[in-house]
């Protein structure tokens, strides 16, 4: 397993990160609760420390499955927690943003019970909300820092400027924005702001929901709150020319290294500089992969191949902001 120190913190976490979204449930058609601790346990196994997760994945489920998967691992003091605030809900499920300190301050305690532990590695605001001053947000991240009851703070689907008045009130370690193969947005300004501020990339999403397992195809339906069947590249025209796509990386993965489409796609985002990298599964078989993204790498020529192959196959790319959750409780 690769390692990172993430700069201005005494953590050291593994390049990939367990992503636990899938497990919570919610947009993903259900969960098994035995499966789901035993996938936790085989990605510990293989050398992974860091858990992600959050509380409105299932709404406490994915944290409450994740605080017993640790509960039952021997070496879980060693294992290092992320999870997020920010967002609430309401009792029919109608997710929206809300970046007050009273919802930070509840949903700290929440999480806490949830995971079992009484402290968490790194805290991430979900996503900024619009409708109040970033400093109020930021400024109760602060609390919880100095309180020694978060370790690292972090934000996620924020922009430079957004980042910028952050760091007025709250020390920043962490940015998680969504980057893979097929969504390469960071590229223009978040990623070279994090990097010229010591802000330690921990991107999501490294499969593009499944697209870059080489698992699909035209015929693949998903059912129930399955959120790709909002992802406009799931739909027609454009899902034929992903899978296009997926097909021509796969063999250059092939024909270049012998690796899996799977392996490839999370071996590229760790060459274009990003530190640690989510990696969901459900499965515990889906942690096998794992052993085959060290020990090598790829050159200019190859990343280079892997553009060609996206202007050719895409005609009109899409990125995630579908996934984007409303500023406001909609009536």
């Amino acid at each position: 397993m690769l390692y990172h120190n993430i700069p201005g913190t005494d953590l050291e976490v593994s390049r990939i990160a367990l992503g636990t979204w899938a497990i919570g449930g919610w947009m993903w058609g259900g969960t098994d609760e035995k499966q789901s601790i035993e996938t936790v346990h085989a990605a510990l196994d293989k050398g992974v420390n860091l858990v992600d997760t959050a509380p409105v994945y299932g709404f406490g489920t994915s944290e409450d499955i994740v605080g017993k998967a640790l509960q039952e691992y021997t070496d879980s003091d060693k294992v290092h927690l992320s999870t997020k605030v920010c967002l609430d809900w309401t009792e029919d499920h109608k997710v929206y943003r809300n970046g007050s300190r009273d919802r930070i301050m509840y949903e700290i305690e929440q999480s806490l019970k949830r995971l079992r532990t009484d402290s968490i590695d790194i805290y991430y605001v979900h996503w900024p909300d619009p409708t109040r001053p970033i400093t109020e947000t930021a400024s109760a991240m602060r609390e919880l820092l100095d309180q020694g009851v978060i370790k690292a703070v972090g934000v996620s689907n924020y922009t430079p400027d957004q980042m910028e008045e952050f760091r007025k009130e709250c020390p920043l370690h962490l940015c998680q924005p969504p980057y893979n193969i097929f969504e390469q947005g960071i590229d223009a300004d978040i990623k070279p702001y994090c990097e010229r501020n010591d802000i330690s990339l921990m991107t999501y999403g490294a499969l593009c929901r499944g697209l870059l397992t080489g698992k699909m195809n035209k015929d693949t339906s998903f059912e129930g709150d399955d959120l790709r069947k909002m992802d406009p590249k799931f739909s027609e025209p454009r899902f034929s020319q992903y899978l296009k796509a997926v097909d021509k990386l796969q063999k250059l993965s092939e024909s270049k290294f012998d690796k899996s489409i799977l392996a490839f796609a999370v071996r590229w985002i760790f060459e274009k500089g990003v530190p640690i990298s989510i990696w969901g599964g459900r499965k515990p078989s889906q942690m096998d992969p794992i052993d085959e993204i060290v020990d090598w790498s790829m050159d200019g020529a190859v990343l280079s191949e892997v553009q060609s192959i996206l202007n050719e196959c895409i005609e009109a790319p899409v990125g995630p902001e579908f996934m984007a959750p409303p500023t406001g409780l909609q009536k």
